[in-house]
């Protein structure tokens, strides 16, 4: 027995593009005619005092490999591999990996390792991103959210043994 009706993501996407072919035809002959368009209906502008743009004060800088930083990566370190370890040890005695990108990497220990070494790499180098377009703040939470997922891991994968 066949449906006639599809799903009902299917069917939305049907009544939303035909009421978008509906209404296209309404807004383009909207457009203006080139005849009314001509240099003599146009009277001259009289331009207004350019503002000039005060400068602005600049956000307190400090350079990237400062205490607070070195901390944070160590941090993001010390808990990737920790998560690396509990991985590795809950794979070994037959579990299986939760987070899909990682799954990928289970099959070979370099792989594995790798993965972490990366998930660090990416910590550190969103951070930088971060400090390099004066987004201070971000470039502080960026690896404390890292660490706080991978202890988390650490945490839950410890808990399931």
């Amino acid at each position: 027995m066949s449906r006639i009706c599809p799903h009902p993501v299917v069917r939305f996407a049907i009544a939303l593009s035909f009421l978008l072919a509906l209404f296209s035809g309404a807004a383009l002959s909207q457009e203006a005619s080139l005849k009314l368009v001509s240099a003599n209906n146009f009277e001259p502008v009289i331009s207004a005092p350019v503002a000039r743009p005060e400068s602005l004060p600049l956000a307190p800088s400090h350079r990237f490999w400062d205490k607070e930083n070195r901390f944070l990566f160590a941090s993001v370190a010390a808990t990737s591999t920790l998560d690396f370890a509990v991985t590795y040890s809950n794979l070994q005695n037959g579990g299986r990996e939760l987070n899909p990108v990682t799954r990928l990497f289970t099959g070979s220990t370099p792989a594995l390792a790798l993965n972490f070494a990366g998930e660090t790499a990416g910590a550190v180098g969103l951070s930088y991103f971060f400090h390099r377009t004066g987004h201070h703040k971000l470039e502080r939470i960026a690896p404390l959210v890292n660490s706080c997922a991978s202890g988390i891991a650490v945490g839950y994968g410890l808990s399931h043994r």
